[in-house]
């Protein structure tokens, strides 16, 4: 139950800097002072007495803060409340947050206030409760707009039972302070809370529910997105009280309360993003293999081999965490034929993976029936035009804008309304790997040494309005990348593979357009890399390579509409409810050789009832789930009993691995013999039982998957599928020996707590190391803090956290996108690390420079299985699983395959209706 504060034995510090002698100023931080003040102070309110809240303004040194802040705490003995809005910077080589001050200068840490030594004071206090919001960022490059402050090195700080800390951004994102507007975003929402309460909400609003508020409201505005973290009960000490709240009974019926916040579009997590109803709480974006910090700073991040630190695009997949359990407890067994038919490779049988050249006709094999689709074959192929295809989905989308997207399955449907100058070939398997023109003629002629890239654009390529589209429309949608204070949310590779330094400010503030970028006429585009990069193209080949017409750019609103290039666009999108597409009269088929436009509308339904809409899935009321799950661990019990439903299932592999990272920080990991004796004792065949079974994917001998160029299905480092999965003992002792521990060791694995089936792992790992005396406790951390926690080398070592469980994936299928943010040393980084072995082999990082700048993609595979060969013999990481999703095929969906490009998902732009 919510109890508010004392307010005659609490105290409130607020701390604001508006005017800056080096820095860009922000006048909406002396609004947010006086008019926080006022609200707290508010008799409806919390009834802090004026007197008991102190405003520090433009603080010139850190003791004029200290001073006022000791005070507070020294004389509260109930909460103290420190605000904080200003300027923030950064500490690039221990990623310390310090709080601008009116003197502070870019690029010099030490003229702000240390976040630590306030926290210090903070701590020291009387207090039993204490609130820290945070309203900051480093580096304001542009009046009006802050960038990030790493939120999440100064959210890991917070350690003591009975804090919380609300920071107004989550990553590396930018916080706003709107031009035009009295307050910046962040505080405005804050301050609306407090002055308009929550209808229907509850009477006090603690803590949680105003996070949960505030996220909302900035959500639905494309606003950065705030993070918590709290300790003990901290989220139910209440801020205020709700004014809209009415007594039971009292008035007309209030409207629907919600209390939790809509998930985030992306987790701060590299891997992809669970399926949301996984994880109800908002996270920082998934850590991804362009690593989670997307830091646009003055200062860039190095970018070694032209790899980018970007951030995850968000991967569903239809393996429900408590599978596993829900299965068995059903009574279902696991070796089910369906489930078996779907790999067999741990024994060197055929997994029903294709890995032939791409021939561009449906392989031989089943048409229908279970896994059909996952097979190679085209399941009901058919040119039948007509019908509308329907999709369910238990969420949105992030962003419909091309350019804003990181949703893995928004990558998939976007191209029904959003083309590319390449793209990948309509093909099932690895067949789709291919890169084929799209709004190109041709794929790219690659000169200079594979640092240009020209094409020449087809003709009859039109927008919906029927004007053609231009190589100045490619240019304009592509430019839109960068300008990440306005319309943030997507990847950036792009951004740091042709403007590294990140000299340009984006189109909307600078009108001569990115140099790198050149177009010759309406039909030649010229792209200029610094560095050469073999995957340009795979870039290009995402959403965010989608030309965008400059007259229809309506910004951040453009994800309510976006302007289509392809074949269908936007009828009606009820955010949250409804989305609908038509055809689009002015695309010409003959300008397409992708899209099949079979559908004569496509429709989707957001509804978050699980349940229901699997059985609407049953009853074929709708196709198919929009985010290649849709079936509740009860559904999929009830389909795999049926031999009906379990005929309309498809397990084909996802592109995602699931890992354990051994830190070489964290002794006696740092013992290479002793990460070897992990790696023998380890049973992968019991953990794989433990996630799921062979329904949830196939055993890894090693960190490349088949998909990747360089795979080699033969290596098998530690004789892991030669021994389907066994544990050898015998080479794990011999190792115990080698490093100096014979008798074993003691260490902690650290597991996120809201994926049950990973904990099923971390418990199945823990009981075979104990058979060769590798004692282990499990650490279940907050998911929403996970990557935060692993992204903290500082923190892991300090934590003891010697085996970490992970989830990785590609943005595209290559080992630059996969394995370098977990491999080369020069991803390490004090916060937000990916590289979370702390693996540092010169050799490694020699070979990705080199891998990436080839352009022949044999030879590019050849450093790459050095490469994971080099990290096998390093045994940083124990590979578990290449895993599996299971999806759902509706019985009316025609020329259904799955693809690999979309994380092994149905092609949807072949998808057809049979009536």
């Amino acid at each position: 139950m919510a109890v508010l504060p004392d307010p005659a034995a609490s105290r409130a510090v607020l701390i604001g800097t508006s005017r800056y002698a080096h820095l860009e100023q922000i006048p909406a931080v002396a609004n947010n002072l006086s008019a926080l003040a006022a609200a707290l102070c508010a008799p409806g309110s919390w009834g802090l007495a004026p007197e008991h809240c102190t405003i520090v303004e433009d603080p010139g040194t850190a003791v004029e803060v200290l001073e006022a802040v000791r005070t507070a705490a020294e004389e509260a003995t109930d909460t103290l409340l420190v605000y904080f809005a200003g300027h923030g910077l950064v500490e690039p080589r221990r990623g310390e947050l310090f709080l601008g001050l009116t003197g502070s200068i870019q690029h010099r840490s030490y003229t702000g206030l240390p976040y630590g030594t306030l926290r210090d004071v903070v701590l020291d206090g009387r207090a039993g409760r204490q609130v820290m919001l945070l309203d900051c960022c480093f580096s304001g490059r542009v009046l009006g707009f802050m960038s990030a402050a790493g939120a999440e090195a100064v959210i890991d700080q917070v350690e003591i039972e009975g804090t919380y800390l609300l920071a107004s951004v989550p990553d590396t994102s930018f916080a706003l302070a709107p031009p035009g507007e009295t307050h910046t975003a962040f505080t405005g929402e804050l301050l609306r809370l407090l002055r308009e309460g929550v209808p229907g909400g509850p009477e006090l609003l603690d803590l949680d529910t105003v996070y949960a508020q505030v996220y909302a409201a900035l959500r639905a505005k494309g606003r950065p997105l705030p993070q918590k973290r709290d300790r003990n009960t901290a989220g139910g000490l209440a801020l205020a009280r709700n004014a809209a709240w009415a007594p039971p009974g009292f008035g007309p019926p209030p409207p629907p309360y919600d209390h939790e916040p809509t998930p985030p579009p992306t987790p701060y997590d590299h891997e992809p993003t669970p399926p949301p109803s996984a994880t109800p709480l908002p996270a920082v974006p998934p850590m991804p293999t362009w690593s989670p910090m997307a830091l646009p700073s003055p200062a860039p991040l190095p970018s070694p081999g032209g790899a980018s630190r970007g951030r995850r695009r968000a991967v569903t997949y239809g393996l429900a965490g408590a599978l596993f359990v829900a299965l068995v407890a059903a009574g279902v067994p696991l070796a089910m034929s369906w489930m078996k038919d779907s790999s067999k490779d741990d024994s060197g049988r055929d997994t029903g993976r294709d890995t032939s050249k791409s021939s561009g006709k449906p392989k031989p094999g089943p048409t229908s029936g279970n896994n059909a689709a996952a097979k190679g074959s085209v399941v009901n192929p058919s040119t039948r035009r007509g019908g509308t295809l329907k999709f369910i989905s238990k969420d949105d989308a992030d962003y419909w804008d091309p350019q804003r997207t990181y949703f893995g399955y928004v990558w998939n449907f976007s191209r029904y309304y959003a083309r590319q100058l390449v793209t990948y070939a309509p093909k099932s398997g690895m067949d789709g790997t291919e890169l084929v023109p799209d709004l190109a003629e041709k794929v790219a002629k690659v000169t200079n040494g594979g640092k240009t890239y020209t094409y020449t654009l087809r003709k009859g390529i039109t927008w919906e309005d029927g004007s053609p589209i231009t190589a100045e429309d490619i240019k304009y949608g592509i430019e839109r990348v960068w300008a990440q204070d306005e319309i943030s949310g997507g990847p950036i590779f792009l951004q740091q593979a042709l403007d590294p330094e990140l000299t340009y400010k984006g189109p909307y503030k600078d009108k001569l357009g990115l140099k790198a970028i050149e177009t010759r006429g309406d039909r030649t585009i010229v792209f200029k890399l610094p560095k050469a990069n073999g995957d340009f193209e795979r870039m290009l080949a995402t959403p965010s390579g989608s030309p965008v017409k400059k007259e229809k750019d309506t910004k951040g609103k453009y994800t309510n509409r976006p302007f289509s290039s392809g074949p269908y666009k936007f009828e009606s999108y009820e955010p949250g409810t409804s989305l609908e597409l038509v055809r689009n009269a002015e695309w010409e088929r003959s300008s397409d050789p992708i899209r099949t436009a079979l559908p004569e509308r496509i429709t989707v339904n957001i509804s978050s009832d699980e349940q229901t809409n699997a059985k609407a899935l049953f009853a074929g009321d709708y196709d198919l789930d929009l985010q290649s799950s849709g079936l509740s661990v009860p559904a999929l019990a009830q389909a795999t009993r049926s031999s009906d439903l379990s005929a309309r299932l498809d397990s084909p592999f996802n592109g995602l691995i699931l890992f354990a990272a051994l830190p070489r920080s964290v002794k006696p990991l740092n013992n290479v013999h002793c990460r070897k004796a992990v790696l023998y004792a380890a049973d992968r065949e019991n953990m794989r039982t433990a996630s799921g079974g062979v329904l949830s994917g196939d055993i890894a001998p090693h960190m490349l998957p088949s998909a990747i160029t360089g795979s080699d299905s033969s290596y098998d480092p530690y004789e892991t599928r030669k021994r389907r999965g066994k544990p050898n003992a015998t080479e794990a002792e011999a190792e115990l020996k080698a490093c100096g521990k014979p008798n074993g060791f003691s260490t902690t694995i650290a597991v996120r707590n809201n994926r049950p089936a990973e904990v099923a792992v971390a418990e199945s790992l823990q009981s075979s190391l104990r058979r060769v005396g590798i004692e282990t406790e499990i650490d279940q951390i907050d998911g929403s803090q996970y990557a935060v926690t692993m992204g903290s080398p500082t923190v892991v070592k300090k934590k003891g956290y010697g085996i970490v469980i992970y989830r990785w994936g590609p943005d595209f299928p290559t080992g630059q996108s996969l394995l370098q943010p977990l491999a080369d040393s020069r991803f390490i980084q004090s916060t937000a690390n990916t590289n979370v072995a702390e693996l540092d082999d010169p050799t490694i990082d020699h070979l990705f420079d080199t891998a990436i700048a080839e352009q022949d993609a044999t030879k590019a595979g050849s450093d790459y299985a050095q490469i994971n060969r080099r990290i096998s013999d390093s045994a940083v990481y124990l590979p578990i699983l290449f895993q599996k999703s299971v999806l759902w095929r509706g019985s009316r969906l025609t020329n259904v395959y799955t693809s690999e490009p979309w994380q092994g998902a149905y092609d949807y732009v072949s998808l057809g209706v049979s009536k």
